[in-house]
């Protein structure tokens, strides 16, 4: 799927205060479904033993949809395409595998 059609379709269906001038929500509930898919991989460790099963997959695959739709909604919201974001993240990294540096720390590395 293009990922700026997966962004306005999803845009849609944003119904929260302000939308459009509201970057504040989005990021809430990005940090909010991220804590959902770790909270789902912990508990992968806890009770089944590292073993990821179909339904949790699942489960995660849902959760990691809605990470998605609030990293659209924030990308919405501060005037960026989501293609935009995917290709300057890929850059950056084809930039830090090329220099040695996708280990360590820093944005800037």
């Amino acid at each position: 799927m293009d990922l700026n059609y997966y962004q306005n379709e999803a845009r849609k269906t944003a119904l929260y205060p302000d939308v459009g001038k509201n970057p504040i929500y989005p990021t809430l509930g990005l940090n909010g479904e991220a804590g959902e898919v770790a909270d789902k991989v912990k508990k992968v460790l806890r009770d089944k033993k590292g073993i990821f099963d179909d339904q949790t997959i699942y489960d995660i695959k849902l959760e990691l949809g809605d990470v998605l739709w609030y990293v659209a909604q924030l990308s919405s919201e501060l005037g960026l395409k989501l293609d935009e974001v995917a290709g300057s993240n890929l850059k950056k990294l084809a930039s830090r595998s090329e220099r040695g540096k996708i280990s360590g720390e820093g944005d800037f590395r």
